[in-house]
C-alpha cells in the first residue's frame, strides 16, 4: 500500500505541476477549476477509444506488413498512434470547449487542451508507471509527459486561432486552423514515438535533441501566448 501511494505520486506529479504552470499563465480571466477538471477526466476516457483504435490499425498494418518492418513502425507511429491519440483528445477539447461560452479568450484554448492532453497523459502515466516502477516515472516524466504538453500547446494555439477566425466569420481561417491544430500535434507525436520506436541509438540522439528543441520552442511560444491573450471577439471585454 506504501509504494503503491508512492507509485501513484510519481506519476501524477509531472502532469500535476505542468498543468498549475500553465494554468497560472492564464493571466486576464483564469478558466474554472470544474471545467478543467472535466477536461481532463475527458481526456483520460479518451484512452479506451485510442487504443481500440491503435489495436485495429496494427491489425490491419501487420496484415500488409511486417510488424519488424521500418515501414510498418513508420506506419504505425504516424497513422495508427498519433492519429488515434490526438484525434481522441482534439474530439473531447472540441465536443466540451467549442461551444462553451467560458470559450472566450485566446490562450483558453492551450489550457484547454493541456488539460485535456495531460489528463490523457496522467491515466496513462499510472498505467506504465505501476507496471515498470519508480524508473519509468522518472523516464516519462522527462519524456512522455512533456511530450503530451507540447502537442497540447501547439493544438491549442492553433484551436484559438480557429475559435477567433469564427467569431470574425472568416470561414478559410478557421477551417486552416482546425486543420493544423490536428495535424501539427500529430507530426510532432508520431516523430516522437517512431524516434523511439526504432532500436537506434542514431534515432535516441535525434530524439533528444529534438525534445530538447521543441520544448524550447513549445514553451516561448506559450509565453508568448500569455502575454498576447486577447478576446476572441471584439465584443469581450476584460
Amino acid at each position: 500500500m506504501f509504494k503503491a501511494r508512492y507509485l501513484l505520486s510519481a506519476a501524477l506529479a509531472p502532469a500535476v505541476l505542468l498543468f498549475f504552470y500553465i494554468r497560472k499563465k492564464d493571466k486576464i480571466e483564469p478558466e474554472p477549476m470544474k471545467l478543467l477538471l472535466q477536461l481532463a477526466g475527458l481526456g483520460a476516457l479518451s484512452i479506451v477509444p485510442a487504443v481500440i483504435i491503435e489495436l485495429i490499425g496494427g491489425v490491419v498494418l501487420s496484415l500488409v506488413l511486417s510488424e519488424s518492418s521500418p515501414i510498418y513502425q513508420f506506419l504505425d507511429c504516424f497513422l495508427v498512434i498519433a492519429v488515434a491519440e490526438e484525434g481522441c483528445k482534439f474530439a473531447c477539447l472540441f465536443l466540451r470547449t467549442w461551444w462553451s461560452k467560458e470559450f472566450n479568450y485566446t490562450y483558453d484554448a492551450v489550457v484547454y487542451a493541456v488539460s485535456v492532453s495531460l489528463g490523457f497523459a496522467a491515466l496513462e502515466n499510472i498505467l506504465y508507471v505501476f507496471e515498470g516502477g519508480f524508473g519509468v516515472a522518472l523516464l516519462r516524466a522527462l519524456t512522455s509527459i512533456p511530450g503530451h504538453t507540447i502537442f497540447a500547446i501547439y493544438m491549442g494555439y492553433h484551436y484559438g486561432i480557429a475559435k477567433k477566425a469564427a467569431c470574425a466569420h472568416k470561414t478559410p481561417l478557421m477551417i486552416a486552423g482546425f486543420a493544423i491544430s490536428m495535424i501539427l500535434p500529430i507530426l510532432i507525436h508520431g516523430f516522437y514515438d517512431f524516434c523511439l520506436s526504432v532500436n537506434s541509438w542514431l534515432f535516441i540522439i535525434i530524439f533528444f535533441m529534438f525534445e530538447i528543441v521543441i520544448t524550447v520552442l513549445a514553451f516561448l511560444t506559450l509565453n508568448r501566448l500569455s502575454r498576447e491573450d486577447a478576446p476572441v471577439t471584439p465584443y469581450t471585454y476584460v
